[in-house]
């Protein structure tokens, strides 16, 4: 049974790691409509961060592109929470989500980003095509 849509929104942003506080930001303070405990809205924040930032850092490489981040809120107390890019793709998602994986060569990234987004959801999926972008679809049911 599909569970009825109670609200949404859509986020259209440049990819500038500046635009990943206010992508968290907006997104928590949207969910907040269910009232969630703060470890939930915490959960959120942190799997948000982690998304945006993967778009910023992997997806585009210092390149700039548009980041979407689409929310919607359903009347079970469940979330949605999908975020994509255009930009390079993951070419072995498996691999990917492996925790310490990264493709960045600066030394900065510890590769734990999707193991965090899966650890702070109840569930979540990767789609992904070399050349054309990313997307990160995570669901959470609020107590």
């Amino acid at each position: 049974m599909k569970h009825k849509l109670i609200n949404e929104m859509k986020l259209v942003f440049l990819s500038d790691s500046r635009n990943e506080s206010f992508a968290r930001s907006a997104v928590t303070a949207f969910v907040s409509q269910l009232d969630p405990h703060t470890g939930e809205l915490a959960d959120i924040r942190t799997a948000v961060s982690e998304a945006v930032t993967n778009c910023i850092i992997h997806g585009y490489r210092g390149t700039v592109g548009r980041v979407t981040v689409d929310t919607k809120l359903y009347a079970d107390r469940s979330v949605r929470i999908r975020v994509s890019d255009k930009g390079r793709g993951i070419e072995d998602i498996e691999k990917a989500k492996e925790p310490l994986f990264t493709t960045d060569d600066s030394g900065e990234r510890g590769g734990m980003g999707f193991a965090i987004m899966e650890t702070f959801s109840d569930r979540m999926t990767v789609a992904s095509r070399l050349g054309h972008g990313t997307t990160v679809t995570m669901y959470k049911r609020l107590q």
